[in-house]
């Protein structure tokens, strides 16, 4: 494998690029994508099992996107939906709202990205409900600008040197069955991190003056974590007990990436709003909140507008990209897939102790690396080690929560790439445990 020109740009980049934006994992210069395929400058070919951080899940270039964003910057490229009308803005809104669980009406707020449509939550949830607490998870990830980073409780480098924070956010333990912070087993729990919620209504959180919860369906960041159908439920009978909004978090887990168009929709609820990025308009910039109409008519411009929200090109794209799933039986695909992918994994799990747990649900699946399958702890050496190995055969795979190894292709994958695509990771697993893979790559790749 030729890398020459990747590493001048990767050169170039760390003299220019602020330290901020990036989690390296091995220098990777792109240059073009197609399918589930990534090509890179020096003309490397890679399967690739990110998605461009779940962001692209009808997968690179695909001809219907492609076409709709050509037809429509042959028209327009965008002018602001604050001051006036566009067609693809309003098409796209009426099928958000038609594919969002629940049968009530719906009204849509568009954004730029994930993270500001967890900020325009926040605010819509205080004006809705005129109280001034959110609850959201230890663990949970929803963005880096200030509303979304008061949200996430993943990284602390996420917090240094940047606080004060948003006020009045709070956070609960999210159920980890595999590496649950009470020593509970699944089997025989009683729910303790729900009782951590109770503890604080009792004693310090007043329930009437929270107004919302926002719950991602499956903890993406913090490892695939899926959490038990019964906690789920119990926390949204809390909400609707006690006037607190229920808002399920599907920038990572929606749009088909589980099987379903959103993750929630596994879990037997219905919330009240639903927050998307990520793959909407297959790597545009496009975000939206979708909520019940009374919600939604509870704030007023210019509480949550950008100028370039809701940006013609990005709905056109979203509208093709809605298509592509539904026209290609895209969710069905996942879900089969993902069930093989699952049971190829766990195969491996019995001959390989290392591997510690299989998860996931669809085509959001992650692989926990262990260093002992009692202890369970984290083998992130491993991981860096692993990913790095398969970037040298031609699969990009990366890891977070330090140790999991993330399976989150394109939905368009194909049978035979996504078995190249193990067989690849199992070679590397091997050559980890033969000691084969060299110290030096720990300077490079750094992660989650």
């Amino acid at each position: 494998m030729k890398i020459q020109e990747c590493l001048k740009v990767v050169s170039e980049d760390e003299k220019i690029i602020s330290p901020s934006t990036r989690m390296p994992y091995f220098p990777l210069v792109v240059k073009r994508g197609y399918g589930a395929i990534i090509e890179d400058i020096d003309g490397n070919k890679y399967i690739d099992l990110l998605s461009s951080a779940a962001a692209v899940n009808v997968g690179y270039s695909h001809p219907k996107v492609v076409e709709a964003i050509v037809n429509q910057v042959k028209n327009f490229i965008h002018y602001t939906p604050v001051y006036a009308y566009h067609e693809p803005l309003v098409r796209l809104a009426n099928k958000l709202t038609e594919i969002t669980p629940g049968d009530f009406k719906k009204r849509v707020a568009f954004g730029l990205s994930g993270s500001d449509a967890n900020d325009g939550m926040i605010k819509l949830a205080r004006a809705y409900t005129g109280r001034s607490k959110i609850i959201s998870f230890i663990r949970s990830y929803h963005g880096s600008t200030y509303g979304a980073l008061s949200l996430s409780a993943i990284s602390l480098n996420m917090r240094k040197k940047i606080g004060p924070l948003l006020p009045e956010i709070y956070h609960i333990p999210y159920p980890d069955c595999y590496r649950c912070v009470f020593g509970q087993k699944e089997e025989d729990c009683n729910m303790e991190c729900l009782k951590q919620l109770e503890i604080a209504f009792e004693y310090y959180i007043p329930v009437d003056e929270v107004a919302a919860i926002i719950m991602e369906p499956i903890a993406g960041d913090a490892g695939i974590i899926v959490p038990p159908k019964k906690f789920v439920k119990r926390i949204y009978e809390i909400c609707k007990q006690n006037g607190i909004l229920f808002v399920s978090e599907e920038v990572q887990q929606g749009f088909g990436r589980t099987g379903k168009w959103f993750g929630i929709e596994h879990f037997d609820v219905v919330p009240d709003a639903v927050i998307i990025g990520k793959s909407i308009a297959s790597g545009l910039p496009l975000s939206a909140i979708i909520a019940r109409e009374d919600i939604m008519m509870a704030w007023e411009a210019p509480a949550h507008t950008f100028t370039n929200g809701g940006c013609s090109t990005s709905c056109s794209a979203a509208l093709a990209t809605i298509d592509v799933i539904e026209e290609e039986n895209l969710m069905e695909h996942t879900w089969k897939l993902g069930e093989y992918v699952k049971e190829r994994f766990k195969k491996m799990q019995d001959e390989y102790e290392l591997i510690g747990d299989v998860r996931g649900i669809g085509l959001s699946i992650g692989i926990d690396l262990v260093k002992d399958r009692n202890t369970r702890e984290r083998a992130g050496e491993a991981a860096a080690k692993i990913c790095y190995r398969c970037w040298e055969k031609g699969l990009i795979l990366t890891f977070f929560a330090t140790n999991v190894l993330r399976i989150q292709p394109p939905l368009v994958i194909e049978k035979e790439q996504i078995d190249r695509a193990i067989d690849i990771i199992e070679e590397s697993v091997k050559e980890y445990l033969e000691g084969k893979i060299s110290d030096e790559v720990l300077k490079i790749t750094k992660g989650w």
